[in-house]
């Protein structure tokens, strides 16, 4: 009894811990979904469940004027109008920032968030998440709103 007293105290010590994070950089830009392409096909109809979408699309800052890098990766759709997980990559010039999770599928999407994993050079050991919000019905662009830790 007196060990499950104890852990239990570790635990509420460590409840801190856990706390919303902070996030001290922000980044700003814009997808132009130029590129993205449905290259397997997961059966017959428009949106499959099992559907890969691949892209490398440019990056423009907030504005929408200036390039300011690209991004690449892949989303595969798991519930065909709902959801896809995702996977990519933002190269900006100081490094890149890669991001993970479900983003939603289909028209009128609502904004979704996902996890910042990683980063390389000014953004190596990054975390925190990402906004992604469409910029139109058609999906033609993407505002991502990236906080880092």
């Amino acid at each position: 009894m007196r060990n499950l007293t104890l852990a239990a105290g570790a635990l509420v010590l460590a409840t801190p811990a856990f706390a919303a994070p902070s996030h001290g950089t922000r980044i700003d830009v814009v997808e132009r979904a130029e590129t993205d392409a449905v290259s397997l096909k997961g059966g017959t109809a428009a949106a499959n469940v099992g559907d890969v979408l691949t892209f490398t699309n440019p990056i423009y800052d907030v504005t929408n004027t200036n390039k300011v890098g690209t991004d690449q990766g892949y989303c595969v759709r798991l519930i065909a109008g709902k959801v896809m997980e995702c996977h990519w990559t933002l190269t900006l010039a100081k490094g890149q920032i890669m991001v993970d999770g479900p983003v939603a599928d289909g028209d009128n999407a609502p904004d979704t968030t996902l996890a910042v994993t990683g980063g390389t050079g000014a953004y190596r050991g990054a975390r925190g998440d990402m906004r992604i919000h469409a910029r139109d019905a058609k999906a033609t662009g993407y505002d991502f709103h990236y906080r880092l830790m």
